[in-house]
């Protein structure tokens, strides 16, 4: 039997951005965080880095505002830049408030610099900003949270809810666009609830499950960007997906990540005859953004017929290895690798989604009482390329300007009414299961193949004309067949997979992450790639 339930605000999504909002509201809300799986399978979990920010004494906005332009490659937009480095020292100020166990630095003292915790640089930064802990900082980050929300019982934590669809006014057949809730399958009673709230929050993360080879937890499947472009949301510069340099390259690693800070802190990236190859392809070497070491490894990769190249960071003292690098140097010895003394095989792979649900500073989407915040959104923050550990910033400062922007309208806005029930008494059981498992498949290899680190116009065509044929496929059985949380997944990734297609189509440039060689050549204005969905009326 399916449940109705009502909350002042519902958050689809449990990783950082998702708890920083619930925490930061009032105790007399009524607030339900949902979690498709187990509440640590978000992409905050798994974050090693750290969290950039103004801290030192020697840093500055000015500064981390410029890096942050830099790496955005023009596309960045200034006022979401400043907005988000300017509320950066309050939003860790409250992390450490919270609890949250970062690394200290025993070498100086308050006086000294302004800060008692130690700071690392990462590339594309030009100072050292990024406040971690060790190298598990998401880890920490995402449980000091979780308990945090534990302790709060106006906040319901539900695992195992697979949001399926928002439920908007027009969808009602309103003549309003609010959101009023959403329906949820719940995987342990195999029913899908109504749950109603007078503001809903998508936190859903990215999207990097579209490919094939991702450093991100299975969840990540664009489910957020999917179900508000249904609803009537604008997206924006999804052709812009981040591929991490290095993951680890082995046989029995899945998803494992070497975080930026290896080489932050001195690691060297090697061909398999030892040879370093970083200073052809840009003078910043290992410390260049990104997407351009990602494109130099693929290059090299391609060039030299090679299954990985070598992240070496062993001509460090091996004390210091491990007092940098534990999480990374015991998972790598789990699988043969001393990382004090050999180096560390090494691919790129997805890593984080630079566009999404197109908001404002506040959060605010287009469709009325629903968020977006976190990797989610697009807030113009990142521009073509993503700077190293502001995406962690991006989800604490827009998680207390959304809470902050939904305390403002509580007296404006009242429950909604009894929403429908979910029907699903026209569907039947599915006994065809290896058609979506041979869908995901599919879709994820010529992602992979075609939208990947370099693209061409025949890729990219080929490619839609794939998405299309799985996106007819999909509806039909969507259509015929109770709901799971694979086919919500495929359906939502194969539609976010062809707003992605679309983009990097419309796109005759090559910027930033999206390099392709029809179009080499940078054009001399900059402008986002903005998808605006059928029947979208902005209010």
């Amino acid at each position: 039997m399916s449940q109705h339930y009502q909350h002042d605000v519902l958050i689809i999504g449990s990783g950082g951005a998702g708890l920083s909002l619930a925490l930061n509201l009032p105790a007399h809300l009524r607030v339900a965080v949902l979690s498709k799986g187990d509440l640590a399978g978000g992409s905050t979990y798994w974050a090693q880095g750290g969290v950039a920010a103004v801290l030192d004494d020697s840093d500055d906005i000015e500064s981390h505002v410029q890096d942050t332009l830099t790496a955005g490659a023009g596309l960045c937009r200034e006022d979401a830049v400043r907005f988000t480095v300017e509320h950066s020292r309050e939003a860790i100020q409250w992390l450490i408030d919270q609890g949250v166990p970062f690394t200290r630095d025993d070498e100086h003292h308050d006086g000294e610099r302004g800060f008692a915790f130690h700071l690392t640089r990462e590339g594309g930064h030009s100072h050292r900003r990024i406040i971690h802990a060790a190298d598990a900082t998401g880890t920490a980050i995402f449980n000091t949270l979780l308990a945090r929300a534990r302790q709060c019982p106006n906040i319901e934590l539900l695992e195992q809810r697979v949001a399926v669809d928002l439920i908007t006014e027009r969808k009602l057949g309103g003549k309003g666009q609010r959101c009023l809730g959403a329906y949820v399958l719940n995987r342990n009673s195999g029913e899908v609830d109504t749950f109603t709230a007078r503001f809903v929050v998508l936190a859903t993360g990215g999207a990097a499950k579209v490919y094939l080879y991702t450093s991100n937890p299975d969840g990540t499947c664009g489910d957020g960007i999917a179900m508000a472009w249904r609803a009537g949301c604008r997206v924006g510069n999804l052709e812009f997906n981040q591929f991490h340099p290095t993951c680890l390259y082995h046989p029995q690693a899945k998803n494992f990540l070497i975080t930026e800070a290896v080489r932050g802190e001195g690691g060297l990236l090697k061909l398999p005859n030892g040879e370093r190859f970083m200073e052809r392809f840009d003078p910043r070497a290992e410390l260049a953004p990104r997407d351009i070491v990602a494109r130099a490894i693929d290059h090299e990769m391609k060039r030299l017929g090679i299954d990985c190249v070598y992240l070496d960071i062993s001509h460090k003292p091996a004390e210091f290895i491990k007092n940098h690098f534990p999480t990374v140097y015991e998972r790598c010895l789990q699988y043969g690798i001393d990382i004090t003394r050999q180096p560390i095989p090494v691919v790129p792979a997805a890593h984080y989604t630079c566009g999404g649900v197109v908001v404002d500073s506040r959060g605010h989407s287009d469709v009325p009482g629903l968020y977006a915040i976190g990797e989610t959104s697009f807030t113009g923050l990142h521009g073509a390329n993503r700077l190293a550990s502001n995406s962690l910033l991006e989800c604490f400062v827009y998680a207390r300007s959304a809470a902050a922007d939904i305390v403002s309208q509580l007296d404006r806005v009242s429950m909604p009414q009894q929403l429908p029930t979910w029907d699903a008494s026209q569907v039947t059981d599915s006994d065809e299961d290896v058609i979506i498992a041979h869908n995901w498949d599919e879709l994820r290899r010529f992602m992979w193949d075609y939208v990947g680190i370099v693209r061409t116009n025949k890729r990219l065509q080929r490619a839609q004309h794939r998405v299309r044929l799985l996106l007819s496929e999909i509806d039909e059985f969507y259509s015929n067949y109770k709901v799971s949380r694979d086919l919500i997944e495929l359906r939502n990734l194969a539609q976010v997979a062809d707003l992605m297609i679309q983009s990097a189509m419309l796109r005759k440039e090559s910027r930033g992450l999206h390099f392709t060689l029809d179009y080499p050549g940078q054009l001399p204005k900059a402008g986002d790639t903005i998808l605006v969905p059928p029947g979208y009326c902005a209010e």
